[in-house]
């Protein structure tokens, strides 16, 4: 059965590149008109320009998700440009810094709770006030491996990824009654940007990386996108609150 979201709209932060930009386009692949929204106003309108190039329906948004204001504008561009919301991909984050927890700073943990946590809730609030007044939609949250493992340096990413599970979970009771079902993916170790920050900064390895999980090696953006396509999808209408791992392996071991 072929997925589809024809006559459907899509919004997608942290859409810029990596599994965002990959995601959106697979949504707009699928026949979706959609909002790709990022912090960087010039990757996001380079990247809707390749989209829009292909011939997709796009429009690019410059949002910080950590800013509610922006967020509820986000929101209200892309329904008032495409006359609805019935998907959504909260992908927008940011890693922290590698240090003790002791040595961890007030300015860098709130920075990432803020992007991290916060955010995903901003968005969340925003999109399902449009998808309560339609009674339908779908919304996907992106966790992390770092949602359900811990790991030593990492203190402020971990707690934001976990939080954005209990955030999913407890919204997904709520609003199951209503037609919009809420889940989260928890990517593993994907051949992303940041991932290749981390290698340039030294705190990482490719081949480290590849290591962690049993299939030896890293995740591609396109393997997440078709995980949050399907859970958007008419496939997945009684999968509700769930936390997926998309990790290769990593969390089983």
């Amino acid at each position: 059965m072929e997925i589809t979201f024809k006559g459907q709209v899509a919004l997608v932060t942290g859409a810029a590149s990596g599994m965002g930009f990959t995601t959106a386009k697979s949504f707009a692949q699928a026949g979706a008109m959609v909002a790709l929204a990022d912090i960087n106003k010039t990757a996001v309108e380079e990247a809707a320009k390749k989209l829009s190039d292909e011939g997709y329906k796009v429009l690019p948004i410059i949002c910080n998700v950590s800013k509610e204001e922006q967020v509820k504008a986000m929101v209200e561009k892309t329904v008032v440009t495409f006359g609805r919301l019935d998907a959504a991909y909260n992908n927008a984050g940011v890693n922290s810094l590698m240090t003790d927890t002791a040595d961890l700073s007030s300015e860098e943990y709130n920075r990432v709770l803020d992007i991290d946590l916060r955010g995903i809730w901003l968005c969340m609030k925003y999109e399902l006030q449009q998808m309560r007044k339609q009674g339908n939609g779908a919304i996907v949250n992106c966790s992390s491996l770092g949602g359900l493992v811990g790991n030593a340096g990492r203190a402020a990413y971990h707690a934001a990824k976990h939080g954005v599970l209990g955030l999913t979970k407890s919204a997904a009771i709520e609003y199951a009654p209503k037609g919009i079902r809420i889940n989260a993916i928890c990517p593993g170790v994907i051949d992303t940007p940041m991932v290749e920050q981390m290698v340039k900064s030294g705190d990482f390895s490719r081949e480290a990386g590849a290591s962690l999980a049993p299939i030896g090696r890293l995740g591609t953006e396109q393997e997440i996108a078709d995980v949050v396509i399907w859970l958007c999808s008419s496939m997945s209408t009684f999968v509700i609150g769930q936390s997926i791992a998309v990790d290769g392996g990593y969390t089983i071991v």
